[in-house]
C-alpha cells in the first residue's frame, strides 16, 4: 500500500537560479546568500561556497566575491535549522535619529553587536532585518564596537550605500566620539597618527597595535573636561581602523575607562564596583553630505545615561 504524503508536508528544497539585479550590484556574495535565504545558518551558507556548491555564472566563487548585475547565482538547496537549533533572531528597533529612502543612522546601546559573528549570534542588522522583514535593503556602512555606543548608520539603498562607502574611504564627513580616559590629558588639542597593524592572540582573539609599518592612522583629540584622575575627551576620527581610537588613547599613556583590551584590569574593576561596568566610548555627533542629495547632515546621540552619571559622580568629587 502506498504511504501517502501529507497535505502539510514542506516541499523539499531544490536548487535554484538567482539573476542578480542592479539594487545588489557591488554586494558580497555571502551577504547576498543570507539575505536570499532567511533563517539559514551562515554556517551553512559559508560550507556551500566552501563546496562549490554555490556558483556564480556556472563558476566557483568565494566567499568575498561581490556580485554584477546580470550575474546567475546557482543556489543549492539550503536547509532551515533543526527544531533543536536555535531561535530565529528577534526582530529589535533601535533608537533612531535619522531616517529616509535611503539612510538609517540608529543610537546603537553598549553591548550590542553590529553583525553576528565571532561568538555572537546575531547583531543590531539582523535584528533590524527580522524587524523589518518588507525592507528589500538593510546593510551596515561602517562598524561600531560591541561596547561602544552612538550613531550607527544602516544603508536602505545600494547606491546610498555604495556613495557613504566611497565618502569614507576619501575622509568625507566628521564622526566625533566622546571618551572618558584614565589621566590628566596634558594638550587642549592633539593630533595622533600613529599607524597600527591587527594581529591575533594564541586563545584567537583579535587585537591591535601600534606599528611603522602598518595602515596609517589619523585622530584628533581635544579635552573636553579634567575629572581629577580622569579627562573627558573628544576623538575625531580622520581615518577608520579597526579599534583606532582605543589603541591610540592607550599608546598615548590614557586608555579607556571600562577597555577590557587595552584598558587596566585594575581601573576597570574600580569603575564596575562604582556601578559603571562598560566601554566610555560613545559615537556622538555625525556630520556629512547626504549620499543621495548632497544636503549636510549633522547628527547628535547625546551620552547614555549610564556615563552622564558617572560624570556626574566625577565632579562631585
Amino acid at each position: 500500500m502506498r504511504k501517502e504524503t501529507p497535505a502539510f508536508a514542506k516541499t523539499p528544497p531544490t536548487v535554484r537560479l538567482v539573476e542578480v539585479d542592479a539594487e545588489h550590484e557591488g554586494q558580497r556574495i555571502d551577504n547576498f546568500l543570507v539575505r536570499l535565504c532567511k533563517g539559514v545558518p551562515k554556517s551553512h551558507i559559508y560550507k556551500a561556497i566552501r563546496g562549490g556548491e554555490v556558483r556564480v555564472n556556472k563558476g566557483r566563487i568565494q566567499a568575498d566575491y561581490r556580485v554584477a548585475t546580470g550575474d546567475i547565482v546557482r543556489v543549492p538547496p539550503l536547509r532551515l535549522p533543526d527544531p533543536g537549533q536555535p531561535k530565529p533572531v528577534p526582530g529589535i528597533e533601535f533608537p533612531v535619529v535619522y531616517e529616509d529612502e535611503a539612510l538609517l543612522v540608529i543610537d546603537k546601546p553598549a553591548g550590542v553587536a553590529v553583525h553576528g559573528g565571532s561568538g555572537v549570534s546575531f547583531g543590531v542588522i539582523e535584528q533590524l532585518r527580522a524587524a523589518r522583514p518588507d525592507a528589500r535593503f538593510l546593510e551596515l556602512v561602517h562598524r561600531l564596537d560591541r561596547d561602544t555606543s552612538g550613531l550607527l548608520m544602516i544603508a536602505k539603498k545600494r547606491n546610498a550605500l555604495l556613495a557613504l562607502h566611497a565618502m569614507l574611504r576619501e575622509g568625507k564627513g566628521d564622526k566625533h566620539y566622546f571618551a572618558l580616559v584614565e589621566g590628566d590629558w596634558v594638550n587642549d588639542r592633539q593630533h595622533i597618527r600613529l599607524a597600527l597593524t591587527k594581529w591575533t592572540t594564541q586563545s584567537g582573539e583579535r587585537r591591535v597595535r601600534p606599528d611603522p609599518d602598518g595602515q596609517p592612522a589619523h585622530t584628533i583629540v581635544t579635552l573636553q573636561q579634567r575629572l581629577g584622575r580622569y579627562s573627558l575627551v573628544d576623538a575625531e576620527l580622520r581615518s577608520g581602523r579597526t579599534h583606532q581610537i582605543r589603541v591610540h588613547l592607550a599608546a598615548s599613556g590614557f586608555p579607556i575607562i571600562g577597555d577590557d583590551k587595552y584598558g587596566t584590569d585594575e581601573t576597570r574593576a574600580e569603575f564596575v564596583r562604582r556601578g559603571f561596568n562598560r566601554m566610555f566610548l560613545h559615537a556622538h555627533q555625525l556630520t556629512l553630505p547626504h549620499p543621495l542629495t548632497g544636503e549636510t547632515l549633522k547628527l547628535v546621540a547625546p551620552l547614555p545615561p549610564a556615563c552622564q552619571k558617572l560624570l556626574q559622580q566625577l565632579e562631585s568629587q
